[in-house]
């Protein structure tokens, strides 16, 4: 329901690397395995039907064990993602860019990057992630300038809600709008069904791409005589109970900031002093009692199945 549509996981011994093609025969997605250190994971991550290997080949040892990898990946036609963050750079690199840590985030993934190159492989996905978004964004802008390579982005260790999902925003929201990324992560201190719903925010408020449901609302004001923070609420509860498509609903507060200021949404409620005006596409339909609007309002948006 959340709409996941790339699944990543951690496989930090062989247990868990022996689970990945149970893992894969019960999902419908791509599957990511983020391997660290140990290259032997990284085979069995492969043989098991990882779609894609997440490594750092700086520290996977030696460029046999960085060869073996890519043979494997090579034959079976999977990519790798090298994934640069700021909290873990090479010393020699950061001593060498003391004076930015986007510059040494990039010269990092350009190393890596390298390793790969040498090998003759180039189906290559680059990540460059740090907490601090100016950073991030100046370490993908560089990037991109030096490489051709799809980008994953995201602003990792953005915290818990509402922080995390406030940064994310505000980070991917910079680098969508300027062309930047090709898949997202939201990294939240949360539930992973956070993590997706605000990435589709995220993507819907850029209109990038649309899925599910999504709601106009108005902030208080004098002219609102009722309740709209617990009427918007409701509202949005009982829309996650239906399949999720693409409908804008709005719940404005009053005559004024009805069908005017959300007039581009599909269906809506404006609410007054003798009940609420139900509207489609900025057209006033009907006057419903307080009661009932909000059963009225559904209703309305069956119809326009």
């Amino acid at each position: 329901m959340a709409g996941c549509e790339i699944v990543r996981v951690a496989v930090p011994n062989r247990e868990s690397g022996e689970a990945i093609d149970e893992i894969r025969r019960k999902i419908s997605i791509p599957l990511v395995v983020d391997i660290h250190f140990n290259w032997r994971l990284a085979l069995i991550a492969l043989e098991k039907g990882a779609d894609k290997i997440r490594i750092n080949p700086g520290t996977i040892g030696s460029k046999e064990a960085v060869r073996e990898i890519v043979k494997v990946a090579k034959d079976r036609g999977v990519p790798i993602r090298i994934g640069v963050n700021a909290g873990s750079l090479p010393k020699d690199i950061l001593k060498k860019y003391k004076g930015s840590i986007s510059e040494a985030m990039v010269a990092s993934a350009i190393r890596e990057v390298e390793i790969l190159e040498e090998e003759g492989f180039q189906d290559i996905v680059v990540s460059l992630k740090a907490f601090d978004i100016p950073t991030t964004v100046s370490a993908y802008e560089k990037f991109s300038q030096l490489r051709d390579y799809p980008l994953h982005i995201g602003i990792t260790e953005a915290g818990p809600m509402p922080e995390g999902a406030v940064r994310s925003a505000v980070g991917l929201g910079i680098l969508l709008s300027k062309g930047l990324g090709d898949t997202i992560r939201v990294s939240l201190t949360a539930d992973g069904v956070k993590e997706v719903e605000v990435a589709w925010e995220i993507l819907s408020s850029l209109n990038l791409r649309k899925r599910g449901y999504i709601i106009v609302s108005c902030p208080m004001c004098a002219r609102c005589s009722v309740p709209l923070i617990e009427i918007a609420e409701r509202v949005r509860e009982e829309l996650k109970e239906l399949p999720p498509r693409p409908l804008k609903v709005a719940v404005m507060g009053c005559e004024v900031n009805g069908p005017g200021e959300a007039k581009d949404a599909d269906i809506g409620l404006a609410f007054g002093k003798k009940g609420a005006v139900l509207f489609v596409k900025g057209n006033p339909v009907r006057t419903v009692p307080f009661q009932k609007a909000i059963e009225e309002l559904f209703q309305e948006i069956e119809k326009l199945k």
